[in-house]
């Protein structure tokens, strides 16, 4: 009887988060496209980790297979075993977003976020999708995405060239933009608030500088 009385006591005592993340993310899945030769997107890999540690099941897989895991995640989604699909892209891999979130909507399996990074040519989307945000390094070869009439949703083009040490080819390794990512996973996956350090509007001529502080600058496409 002492033993039992022990064990409940222990579960009781476990973190109402760790008993309610686990049904939450088993409906969630995120894709993670890397970019060209899958040697320069290391940086997902990370990303990858950490998501699955917090119990959210993750793809990682190179840009051209995208097509594929389209057809892969709307068949979960019509299953009912996805309820959310989340999609992670980086350069090549960001590019490909747009092209991803238009077959999903043809399939009838909407994105509930996607993230690019990077991207490294101009883009338009189309179809439906919750949030679609483009982190990009306007100073480098980061371009902002179009939306064109066939999109529903909210897009938020996000220049983050003010992020300490960011590049094209470090933005998806870079500590800063990594924890971004996963917050804004976090935030859809967990119901979890975005922390208030994230983004912020572009600095106009004659304002108070803030170069120092790192942060990002923001433009939201409405």
């Amino acid at each position: 009887m002492a033993i039992a009385v022990l064990l409940l006591l222990a579960i009781g005592g476990s973190p109402a988060q760790a008993r309610s993340s686990a049904p939450a993310a088993s409906t969630a899945h995120v894709y993670l496209l890397r970019g060209v030769l899958n040697i320069f997107s290391l940086g997902l890999d990370d990303i990858a980790v950490k998501l699955r540690a917090q119990g959210i099941p993750v793809t990682v897989a190179n840009f051209a297979s995208w097509s594929s895991l389209a057809d892969e995640a709307a068949a979960g989604y019509k299953s009912g075993r996805i309820k959310t699909i989340i999609l992670v892209g980086h350069s090549s891999g960001a590019t490909a977003l747009p092209d991803m979130v238009a077959k999903l909507d043809q399939l009838g399996a909407p994105v509930k976020l996607a993230i690019g990074l990077d991207s490294v040519f101009r883009t338009s989307l189309s179809g439906r999708v919750g949030r679609y945000i483009n982190f990009y390094i306007a100073n480098g070869a980061g371009t902002p995405v179009q939306k064109t009439g066939q999109f529903q949703g909210k897009l938020e083009n996000v220049n983050v060239q003010n992020v300490p040490g960011v590049g094209h080819m470090s933005i998806e390794k870079n500590q800063i933009m990594q924890q971004k990512v996963i917050s804004e996973i976090d935030a859809v996956v967990f119901g979890r608030s975005v922390p208030a350090s994230g983004p912020q509007r572009p600095r106009q001529p004659g304002e108070a500088s803030a170069a120092r502080s790192g942060t990002a600058s923001a433009a939201a496409v409405r």
